[in-house]
């Protein structure tokens, strides 16, 4: 078992109550949960041409000039819209963000989860067959590519938003395209946990319902902070707690999928339980892997760890998470409790091979 692999321990990233449903309907049956929507019935049939599987020209990381005026929410959305699209499967519906202009597409995984093709409307209206290139369920990230060039593509953003700034959400909530709602980034370094594992996100109070899904989260710039996965809702729609996949962590999950090659991704070598230990919550580390990073730091099987890369961790899951968000070889300060004293350790990680597609 590794770092990727949960005991069987609470779940401290995001409380037991939170639980992945699916939507059916546009509007249908709704638990409280992480959600996601689904049409009645499938699209009618839409005659696919062949296409060719492209590399990205390059993510453009150039920010767009914002436009003058006292609206900065209607100037990111005049800059964004163009990029965002409505997608529809034979069972499901959601959004995507074109991020290159020779017709690729990122989105969430689990909007074309099942589907070889689907349809994408661009925000003229035009529609075309997109065939899913593969996609990353570990980080809920996938690529569509349409035989279509000459798009808008958007700018991602390379840096981690603030706490507190502008975000603007766009995407096709219940179906209904084109949609803005603004708010701010209420949290970064945010563990949310889902089917497959955790991850860390980027937490707004932007309202994000069912369809939102693979769409944009915006700075005042129109630059993409992140896409768009899931909401935690008690309600059934929109609480104000929506999560975003961070973008620098998307287009570098969807680059590996179009390259067609393995992505690696940071690993600590250490299983772990969540533990409270005299008022302190962290991660107990219960193995230690033979020559990992963290068997050659010197960690140790009882330390507790409480902080990665300067991210407080209180539990198993915040761990997964921080380890995911950062990237093999790179050297991380973790604090760690050891027999009741704090310890500073320097971890630098080794590589675990993902296979994506």
């Amino acid at each position: 078992m590794t770092e990727e692999t949960r005991v069987e321990e609470p779940n401290r990233g995001m409380p037991g109550w939170l639980s992945a449903i699916l939507f059916f309907g546009a509007v249908g049956l709704i638990v409280a949960g992480i959600m996601w929507a689904y049409p009645d019935t499938p699209p009618e049939e839409v005659a696919a041409e062949p296409t060719t599987t492209t590399a990205p020209q390059g993510v453009d990381v150039s920010a767009p000039s914002l436009l003058p005026g006292d609206e900065p929410i209607a100037d990111a959305a005049a800059v964004i819209l163009p990029s965002v699209v409505h997608i529809q499967t034979g069972s499901g519906l959601g959004s995507g963000v074109i991020y290159d202009a020779d017709g690729l597409i990122v989105t969430a995984a689990h909007v074309v989860e099942g589907s070889e093709t689907v349809r994408v409307r661009f925000a003229d209206g035009e529609q075309a067959v997109g065939t899913v290139l593969g996609s990353a369920p570990e980080v809920d990230i996938a690529v569509i590519e349409v035989d279509r060039d000459g798009l808008s593509p958007a700018t991602f953003s390379r840096e981690k938003p603030r706490v507190g700034q502008m975000a603007v959400a766009v995407g096709s909530p219940w179906g209904l395209e084109s949609t803005v709602t603004a708010g701010i980034i209420s949290a970064v370094d945010q563990t949310n946990c889902s089917f497959e594992t955790c991850a860390s996100m980027v937490q707004t109070d932007a309202a994000i319902n069912p369809g939102n899904s693979g769409g944009a989260l915006v700075d005042r710039q129109g630059r993409v902070v992140g896409i768009n996965v899931s909401i935690f809702s008690q309600s059934g729609a929109n609480d104000g707690v929506g999560f975003a996949v961070p973008s620098d962590i998307a287009i570098e999950y969807a680059q590996a999928i179009v390259s067609g090659e393995p992505l690696e991704t940071a690993f600590l070598g250490v299983e772990g339980a969540n533990v409270e230990t005299e008022g302190q919550a962290g991660s107990l580390i219960v193995a230690v892997v033979p020559d990992s990073g963290a068997d050659t730091s010197g960690l140790e099987v009882d330390d507790v760890v409480v902080g990665f890369g300067g991210v407080p961790i209180l539990g198993w899951d915040d761990l997964i998470a921080q380890v995911r968000a950062h990237q093999p070889g790179e050297t991380v300060e973790m604090i760690v409790l050891r027999d009741g004293e704090e310890i500073r350790v320097d971890v630098t990680l080794g590589v675990r091979t993902e296979e994506i597609g």
